[in-house]
């Protein structure tokens, strides 16, 4: 049994017709309860608990504080190639796009380490473009040795892999995934994902699982706000992250939010999502998982991110850039996406404190 299991049960269920009966009633008796089933998460994502997100909030900042405290993790991303094999309507790497590509040489990434380890910063996030060729898993590996020179946490973002390559990149440190189903439902996912290996559906939906299989210590996943209508997709990414959670209780769960911004190429079939639905799926997210840990990038600006901080976000990115080499080469390659929010780690680090909260830089290391 894999989550498929589960995103087929729901796969012809009516949500447009569940969220109209909700009703302003049912929505705040929900907030009450101690634990939330599948339909009482549906129904926090209800046009009717969109009149109740005073309600909601407090719930939300009350769970927040019970389960993480006054914190926030900074990390930061640290692009290594923007190479890519694929065909998907809504990203710049798309291997159609005439952009500036660039993969990272060894001396390079210890260069970026360097810069970015004098911020402060011990955790990091490695990204590729999906590209087998241009970015295997033992460049990979190698990269991570280097990383770990510098700092004490090193997840990923890169193309799905069997278990036994993530046990490859986990033996030389790596300790975290973040990967994207981008769009749950699946004839939605056929239509934005035209060629290569990313259009097959399956294989990525089940690579948090063999990270986990392989004894990851945590992942991150969620869906690219936009692509379809939110509801939707928020939902599927709250089932499988309790998926998950279930049934490896030894893994750390984080759910991310990204909505989809300005990018290279002609795809503009998006799904509005506003900072309130925005606000609205962050809440139900929060009071459906209260374990899980909340990331929101810097896709957002930033009195959006400060505002969200005491509602249930615990992660947050910092001193971003997007684009291959941008920490330290003039010669860089193109970015992905237009980031929002460009406040530097310490700009970060004041505007959390200003909230009443702490920045943390160091939440665990390896032994």
């Amino acid at each position: 049994m894999s989550f498929y299991d589960t995103y087929l049960e729901y796969e012809n269920f009516d949500t447009e017709g569940f969220l109209k009966e909700v009703k302003e009633p049912d929505v705040l008796g929900i907030i009450k309860k101690n634990k939330l089933n599948h339909h009482d998460f549906l129904a926090l994502l209800s046009p009717a608990a969109a009149n109740c997100l005073e309600e909601m909030a407090q719930r939300a900042q009350e769970l927040s504080l019970q389960h993480f405290g006054k914190t926030v993790l900074l990390y930061t991303p640290l692009y290594l190639s923007n190479y890519c094999v694929n065909r998907c309507a809504y990203c710049s790497y798309n291997i159609d796009h005439d952009i500036k590509r660039k993969k990272l040489t060894y001396d390079e990434i210890e260069k970026e380490a360097q810069i970015i380890a004098e911020t402060g910063l011990k955790h990091i996030l490695l990204l590729t473009g999906e590209s087998r060729i241009e970015t295997p898993v033992s460049y990979l590996v190698e990269a991570v040795k280097i990383m770990k020179k510098y700092f004490d946490s090193i997840a990923i973002e890169i193309d799905p892999l069997e278990k036994e390559d993530y046990q490859r990149l986990i033996e030389a440190g790596v300790d975290g995934l973040t990967i994207y189903q981008e769009v749950y439902d699946e004839e939605v996912y056929k239509q934005v994902h035209l060629a290569g290996p990313k259009r097959n559906y399956h294989f990525r939906l089940d690579a948090p699982e063999r990270a986990c299989e392989a004894n990851i210590h945590n992942v991150n996943i969620g869906a690219l706000l936009g692509l379809n209508k939110w509801q939707h997709e928020a939902f599927m990414t709250g089932m499988h992250a309790n998926y998950l959670q279930n049934k490896y209780n030894d893994v750390e769960l984080s759910i991310s939010l990204p909505r989809i911004r300005p990018h290279v190429g002609g795809f503009r079939d998006v799904y509005p999502v506003t900072d309130q639905d925005l606000v609205q799926v962050l809440l139900a997210f929060r009071i459906y998982l209260p374990y899980v840990a909340i990331t929101m990038s810097t896709r957002e600006r930033g009195s959006l991110r400060d505002h969200l901080i005491p509602l249930g976000v615990t992660k947050m990115s910092a001193g971003v850039t997007t684009e291959v080499g941008g920490h330290s080469d003039s010669d860089k390659g193109d970015s992905q996406f237009e980031i929002s929010d460009t406040r530097s780690v310490e700009e970060m680090r004041k505007a959390i404190l200003n909230k009443g909260y702490q920045p943390i830089f160091k939440n665990w290391m390896a032994i």
